[in-house]
């Protein structure tokens, strides 16, 4: 067996993906489902240019919300509810039954409560007053 040492990497470059799609493959060989798929919304302007959106992707019946951004002076005014509506609605089409998302306490855990999610967990971290929150929500 050749010599097996650890590494510290920067980023989440390539390393990253080829650990990822080792991983990916293994769970499909032991699930027997290959379902992963991006998934996504944008805000654009009249102009085309992308001012905020919703990532993430579907898999193993579980849409998983990755990253969400709506800049703040356009917050308030629905935006964020119809990306994550439509998002939703897409996930649905594609047989998910549940969403998940993972968010800090100085974000908008309340705008996923608003939306029907619910926490199901919490840990805290460095910055006093903060945490992890983990919220789910059957669609």
């Amino acid at each position: 067996m050749p010599d097996i040492h650890v590494q510290l990497v920067r980023g989440n470059g390539r390393a990253k993906a080829e650990a990822g799609a080792t991983l990916y493959r293994y769970n499909v060989a032991k699930t027997g489902v290959d379902d992963r798929v991006p998934i996504g919304a944008v805000l654009r302007d009249t102009s085309g240019n992308i001012l905020g959106g919703l990532w993430g992707r579907t898999e193993l019946g579980l849409l998983f919300l990755d990253m969400f951004f709506v800049p703040e002076s356009i917050r308030g005014r629905s935006h964020g509810s119809r990306l994550l509506a439509a998002v939703e609605a897409e996930a649905r089409k594609r047989g998910c039954q549940r969403a998940v998302v993972e968010t800090s306490s100085f974000q908008a855990p309340g705008f996923y409560v608003r939306h029907g999610y619910e926490e199901f967990g919490r840990v805290e971290f460095g910055l006093q007053g903060t945490a992890r929150i983990f919220l789910r929500k059957t669609l």
